[in-house]
């Protein structure tokens, strides 16, 4: 309940005829209000003030600059208090005109405020929700619509709300000017990796967060934990050329050796085997969702090392059979599949989405890896140590000729004489 000081002064300024002097009565009662000392009768005493300012009898006119006063006090008040009441004042002027649209989302902003402080983000992004954006009693910029959005997206990100957030996200896209600001530019690319990384497309969110460490105007403490983040979101990707090529960029990044994910970057990069321990340390740098079970009960990292440690078992061998390749992905049996036939299933996905060279011969139950050598087309799985030697002589052969046809070229008289006195250049022995 208000004070009765209150709600005696509140029915002498209703009763009073002098409109004119209203408003003054108003915010000199406002005044005695805030310097209340109690908490409790204050907050209720705020709530009866607003019940009678906001009396259908009170005009517009009146009301509005009313509003401007209670917001300034509002947004001096503790958090609790600033949530009852302004909770109470968005009640309240919901059923009022557009005409107090500007006080409403000021009133909004304040307790948006208040929930933020006490870590209530859902709360505080559905407050500003109520925002009108798009109304027609006050022309709003861009620039303010899309500060407003990032802020929702943010507060519902914070909550891990991924859904609700890129609802918000998808409308900064549909926006037809491009974001200008530098600081909101970053903000959404942020978001947008945020998003891309619950959802579990990590190539792309490894991608953002990349962005996002090399914008300028962002610390230096803040780049490289989005480039850990970029790292960390490359690793759980789908093994295959598209992550090969996002390793590359970032193994090549100067600074991936200050970030503590460096280890086992180097060696997915450079496709070596890595060992159990090496990924139980690396998963307690995960987050939550990163380490969430998928429907067969392995999570993402499970399955993004297994595919990692075939490809790099390709490197080592022309050919395993699958009981020997479930042992060194680290499979088990289970009691529908061993884990020979476990591997298997890995290599025919990754040999069907082209993310791993070779076939496999389920008869036998051997899989021969293929071996490819740009610029020289030689595959297969068979002899690779020969192919590879033959491959080299080939490339040094041709590159000798390149040199002395380039020397021809650049110098052919010399070159002629050069030859004309060697001993065997007219003899059978020079060819």
């Amino acid at each position: 309940m208000a004070s009765q000081k209150v709600t005696a002064a509140l029915a002498s300024i209703e009763s009073s005829s002098n409109q004119q002097n209203k408003p003054q009565l108003y915010n000199g009662l406002l005044s005695q209000i805030v310097s209340t000392p109690s908490q409790h009768e204050l907050a209720q005493d705020l709530i009866y003030f607003l019940d009678s300012i906001l009396n259908e009898n009170i005009s517009v006119v009146v009301v509005r600059p009313l509003l401007d006063s209670f917001t300034n006090v509002l947004r001096d008040l503790p958090p609790d208090v600033k949530i009852k009441v302004g909770q109470h004042a968005i009640t309240l002027l919901e059923s009022r005109p557009p005409s107090v649209e500007e006080q409403d989302s000021r009133i909004r902003e304040t307790v948006a405020d208040a929930y933020e402080s006490q870590e209530e983000y859902i709360s505080a992004a559905r407050a500003l929700q109520g925002i009108h954006l798009d109304s027609s009693q006050r022309l709003i910029s861009d620039s303010a619509k899309i500060r407003m959005w990032i802020r929702i997206v943010r507060l519902y990100l914070e909550d891990d709300d991924t859904t609700s957030a890129e609802a918000f996200l998808n409308k900064i896209k549909n926006m037809p000017n491009k974001i200008e600001d530098p600081e909101h530019k970053l903000h959404f690319q942020l978001a947008q990796a945020r998003i891309l990384d619950a959802r579990r497309r990590f190539l792309d969110a490894s991608q953002e967060y990349f962005n996002v460490s090399l914008a300028p105007g962002v610390d230096e403490n803040d780049r490289l934990q989005a480039l850990s983040a970029a790292i960390k979101c490359a690793v759980l990707a789908p093994a295959g050329p598209s992550r090969s090529r996002a390793l590359a960029r970032l193994y090549k990044d100067d600074r991936a050796t200050s970030v503590d994910e460096f280890g086992i970057l180097e060696k997915m990069y450079l496709d070596r085997l890595l060992t159990p321990e090496e990924v139980v340390a690396f998963s307690k740098k995960l987050a939550i969702h990163q380490l969430a079970p998928t429907a067969d009960g392995s999570t993402v990292l499970d399955k993004a090392v297994i595919e990692h440690n075939l490809v790099a078992a390709s490197k080592l061998y022309e050919n395993i059979t699958t009981d020997s390749l479930g042992t060194i992905l680290g499979l088990k049996d289970s009691e529908d599949m061993t884990a020979g036939e476990k591997a298997e299933a890995y290599a025919a996905r990754m040999v069907e989405q082209d993310r791993l060279k070779g076939n496999i011969d389920q008869i036998a139950s051997v899989i021969y890896f293929d071996i490819g050598i740009p610029g020289v087309g030689v595959t297969g799985s068979v002899g690779r140590t020969l192919r590879l030697w033959d491959a080299g002589v080939q490339g040094l052969a041709e590159d000798a000729e390149r040199v002395a046809a380039s020397i021809s070229d650049e110098f052919p008289v010399k070159y002629f004489l050069f030859f004309s006195r060697c001993p065997s250049f007219h003899g059978s022995s020079w060819l």
